[in-house]
């Protein structure tokens, strides 16, 4: 896997970086993957099961861990005879 340096980061940036990756558990590297990565290929609008979290967060319902499975059963085409 290629890899990258990133010289004259400014402090702030730095420090901020470090900050975000240890609340989230991850290593400063990590993040600034997750980051760039994130910003390079951002998604247009939320999933289904990203918008059903939130939603059930408002309500203060936890809903970590919990997967929406997709429909895997093919469509019927369309008859138009």
């Amino acid at each position: 896997m290629p890899q990258i340096t990133v010289r004259q980061v400014p402090d702030e940036v730095h420090r901020a970086l470090k900050a975000q990756a240890e609340r989230d558990g991850m290593s400063a590297e990590a993040k600034a993957r997750q980051i760039l990565a994130e910003g390079l290929f951002p998604e247009i609008e939320p999933r289904l099961g990203a918008r059903l979290q939130g939603l059930a967060r408002e309500f203060g319902v936890d809903l970590e861990g919990v997967a929406f499975p997709r429909e895997r059963s093919g469509l019927d085409a369309a008859d138009f005879g």
